[in-house]
């Protein structure tokens, strides 16, 4: 956890579960309470994190070893964090990021079978151990979530084209991550309405 004065908040879910919306919502009501806010996304951030992006989700290089995968998402996290995210909060800004290590956990981790202890291991190593504050899970079934991502994307990436299974998967690593710390997780339905969706996210970190 960040000993500093700024707030970090994640966003997690599978595809199609309307992070994006969320994210700049939270964004407007909390810039409108007079804070700064700082928005950003993994892979990216920065432009070195942002060049390694395209590089990993880029469809022409499916079958990109595993491990390999793996080490480029650490390696964009690890200048994200040191370039952005931690600058950030040490001057007291609110951090909101659209995806974290517990997306690696997931896709890496579980999805790609590499050991989520491993996984966590190599983030934290590449972070300094830097946590977020409060970690929202957007939930939603798979197969609705990739419809939703279907009617806004016309060129899957190579996350949104895996197989069911694999997504299943990765469901199933958000809702163990938030089950084993509540305290700092909030899990919501993403199938709610924007407003209800929004609306319990103030509430939470409110509370």
């Amino acid at each position: 956890m960040t000993s500093s004065t700024g707030t970090f908040i994640v966003f997690e879910g599978g595809e199609g579960a309307g992070k994006s919306t969320q994210v700049a919502l939270l964004r407007d009501a909390l810039e409108a309470q007079g804070r700064e806010v700082v928005l950003t996304r993994e892979p990216g951030g920065t432009p070195t994190a942002e060049a390694i992006r395209a590089l990993v989700l880029d469809v022409a290089h499916a079958g990109l070893d595993a491990r390999a995968e793996a080490l480029l998402f650490a390696a964009a996290r690890a200048e994200h964090v040191s370039a952005l995210i931690r600058p950030a909060l040490e001057r007291g800004a609110t951090v909101i990021c659209d995806r974290y290590i517990d997306s690696s956990v997931a896709y890496q981790g579980l999805g790609r079978e590499l050991g989520a202890d491993q996984i966590r291991e190599l983030s934290a190593w590449a972070t300094e151990n830097l946590a977020a504050d409060l970690t929202i899970v957007l939930d939603i079934d798979p197969v609705v979530g990739l419809a939703r991502a279907g009617q806004v994307s016309d060129a899957p990436d190579r996350m949104e084209s895996e197989a069911l299974s694999f997504h299943q998967m990765v469901r199933a690593a958000f809702l163990n991550a938030a089950a084993a710390n509540p305290a700092t997780y909030a899990v919501i339905d993403a199938t709610a309405s924007p407003a209800e969706i929004h609306t319990q996210i103030v509430a939470r970190i409110q509370a």
